[in-house]
């Protein structure tokens, strides 16, 4: 997804803590459908403890543990299409099997997209909350932004945000 400069920009340059936020708030239903309730509340605590490098509050571990089980879940539904995260980035629709009529075609790109964003977001997240085990696709993102800009630029806050904790 090709986003224009003047919202790149605001992506490079706002407050690490607010786009956490947000991209906590994205995540509210579907870790919702693997048993976590996340509140804006909630969102905004868990922002402020991963910006702050606080430790984290039960919540948040809730929350990491549900995300977890969200991206391994996006993972399986794009392993049922013989795909990686990576490799369905670059799988054009048309390339896509299982559709025939548009309202199929809608559908499948509609789970693959999702798939692919909450791959991207979660590995994103759990790499701020301290749990490295899908850092890959962050790497890859940032070796690739052509595919996917907007997650190319989180992955990148984020792996200099990691980075520069380690430091």
């Amino acid at each position: 997804m090709t986003v224009p400069p003047a919202r790149q920009s605001a992506f490079q340059n706002a407050p690490l803590i607010d786009l956490l936020d947000i991209l906590l708030r994205q995540f509210k239903r579907p870790l919702a459908a693997v048993d976590v309730d996340l509140s804006a509340q909630d969102s905004e605590q868990i922002a402020s403890e991963i910006a702050a490098r606080s430790p984290l509050s039960p919540k948040a571990l809730e929350v990491r543990d549900g995300l977890i089980r969200v991206v391994e879940q996006s993972e399986a539904l794009l392993a049922g299409w013989g795909l990686t995260f990576e490799e369905s980035l670059r799988k054009t629709m048309d390339a896509m099997p299982n559709w025939e009529t548009t309202a199929e075609f809608l559908e499948v790109a509609n789970e693959k997209t999702n798939a692919e964003l909450r791959i991207a977001g979660g590995s994103a997240l759990l790499l701020a909350l301290g749990e490295p085990r899908f850092r890959q696709h962050l790497t890859f993102l940032v070796k690739n932004p052509s595919l996917d800009d907007v997650s190319a630029i989180m992955a990148q806050r984020i792996l200099d945000f990691v980075d520069e904790k380690q430091a």
